[in-house]
């Protein structure tokens, strides 16, 4: 049996109702991939319009933190995996074209996975 590949998963479940909530998520993956660890961020309930096409390149600063637009780039050129709430996008009326490039779609089963193999997890 091969070893699997060691990462952190967060669950960002904040858009622009919360700009620092929404750019935590982002910023612990940013410093997890600088260290070489994987990271995947799942975009939940209002989390889903931040993997929306231009959603991000208004929205408002967070707390002390960098826009969220600079964190999205720098995670994804990272190697950060982004992945969206299917049934949340489905729910919003958004299609999977409308989503930001690099980005999949999860659902219930494989998000259950996932949480159980990831070294740690976490909800912002």
């Amino acid at each position: 049996m091969s070893e699997q590949e060691e990462y952190i998963l967060l669950l960002a479940t904040h858009a622009g109702d919360d700009p620092e909530k929404a750019a935590i998520p982002f910023t612990i993956s940013c410093a997890a991939l600088a260290m070489d660890t994987k990271a995947i961020v799942v975009l939940q309930g209002n989390g889903v319009y931040l993997g929306l096409k231009g959603y991000v390149d208004t929205m408002l600063r967070g707390g002390g933190f960098p826009p969220v637009k600079k964190l999205m780039n720098d995670f994804l050129e990272l190697g950060g995996e982004l992945k969206v709430c299917a049934p949340c996008i489905k729910e919003r009326n958004i299609d999977v074209s409308e989503l930001v490039e690099g980005s999949t779609t999860i659902a219930g089963g494989e998000l259950v996975v996932k949480s159980m193999e990831a070294k740690a997890v976490f909800t912002y």
